[in-house]
């Protein structure tokens, strides 16, 4: 009986060596998908997919004679049909699990983006890793039609660039498909999505003049917050309040704070790290909102005549300058939430819903519009660490 257990084992063994990838796909059967355009055009999806073109980036011998991405389009009543049917015009099945990029068009985010979120959820092909931006003043496939310089590939141009300017600047974020679709799906909390623009309404963005140029006459640029109530658009924040957001979210990694001086010129800060803690609580009654936030900077660049950073009476006023800069940012980006859009973009409801089970019962319905109304106090506190290698700002002399 034991011998013939394992002989079954053997021959067990011996199929699953030999039946071979029954599900592989061949990459010269693909069209590898970088980035996807969503748009919505007479009550009908209009699906922009951005295809690697392999012959232009595996050449060695410097700039090719066609584009490095090829542009596929098609129309249909689901996003899933469109690709389909996009086979009428691609030579090879349309491949999506290298997504790097989803655009959504302005229209279609005004309408919602909730039914779109469905097909990326339900198809097994896609990563949920991928990132997606909305499409300001224009439809997704403009933005994907635009060749882009430094970068061959646009998608990666797209990709690379919001990373960069999350890391280092601020008023962008990185947003995932698996961290949107939570988003829509929690209590007390509404989206919010990067913006992207084209600089120029000019049509040769997509023509390879546009990368032949030391400065193309169309780029791709991103430029602060979507603002979502639910799952539709209603608006955009401006660099500043998108800023401001980040700062109350302690989603700042690294960016920089300028200010005058006491009495003429500029100085700036460089944060490298800050910490925040947003929460909600019932106060006599009512939600109040409180944002604690600490930041860590050196300084960076000093233009003030006679300002002496061996003082510690010095570093202190820069630290308290700094702080009111920085709670003026934060101030503006939850007045703009409460008052020119009344929905909770922070969060303010979600850390209701956690820290106060039962009042959050009484107050979901309605959030958005209570959230217009409750107090939010905001405190910052500046710590500088360092002044750089020279500790003060000198000027020579030039008269002779």
């Amino acid at each position: 009986m034991k011998r013939k257990i394992l002989i079954f084992c053997i021959y067990l063994s011996i199929l699953s060596i030999t039946t071979g990838c029954w599900a592989r796909k061949e990459l010269n059967e693909l069209a590898i998908a970088v980035a996807m355009g969503i748009d919505k055009v007479d009550e009908q999806y209009l699906i922009t997919v951005q295809i690697v073109n392999p012959a232009e980036i595996a050449s060695n011998k410097g700039a090719g004679r066609s584009t490095p991405v090829i542009v596929f389009q098609e129309k249909g009543d689901t996003i899933f049909e469109t690709l389909r049917k996009m086979t009428t015009n691609a030579p090879r099945k349309v491949y999506l699990a290298h997504l790097r990029m989803v655009i959504f068009g302005e229209e279609l985010a005004k309408e919602g983006i909730r039914k779109t979120l469905d097909f990326f959820s339900r198809d097994h092909e896609f990563r949920p890793d991928f990132n997606i931006v909305v499409a300001k003043d224009s439809r997704a496939e403009d933005i994907l039609k635009v060749l882009t310089s430094l970068e061959a590939i646009p998608a990666n141009k797209l990709y690379n660039t919001l990373k960069t300017s999350e890391k280092v600047w601020a008023p962008s974020m990185s947003v995932t498909f698996d961290t949107l679709d939570s988003k829509l799906s929690s209590e007390g909390a509404n989206p919010i999505l990067t913006s992207v623009f084209k600089t120029s309404d000019k049509q040769s963005g997509g023509a390879k003049q546009n990368i032949e140029n030391t400065d193309p006459p169309v780029r791709l640029k991103y430029n602060g917050l979507a603002v979502f109530k639910d799952e539709k658009l209603i608006g955009w924040l401006s660099e500043d309040e998108s800023k401001g957001v980040n700062y109350a979210l302690g989603e700042v990694k690294n960016t920089i704070v300028t200010f005058s001086c006491p009495q003429e010129g500029k100085v700036s800060l460089e944060v490298l790290r800050t910490k925040a803690d947003l929460n909600t609580s019932m106060i006599n009654g009512g939600p109040m909102g409180s944002i604690k936030l600490n930041v860590e900077a050196n300084v960076a660049d000093v233009e003030c005549a006679g300002l002496d950073l061996n003082k510690v009476s010095t570093i202190y006023d820069l630290e308290k300058r700094a702080e009111k800069d920085i709670k003026g940012l934060v101030i503006s980006s939850i007045e703009a939430a409460q008052k020119k859009y009344q929905t909770d973009i922070f969060g303010f409801g979600d850390t209701l819903h956690r820290s106060d089970p039962e009042s959050w019962k009484k107050l979901k319905k309605d959030w958005n519009q209570r959230f217009a109304n409750i107090p939010v106090t905001v405190d910052v506190q500046m710590k500088i660490h360092h002044t750089g290698t020279i500790r003060n700002y000198s000027t020579q002399d030039t008269e002779e």
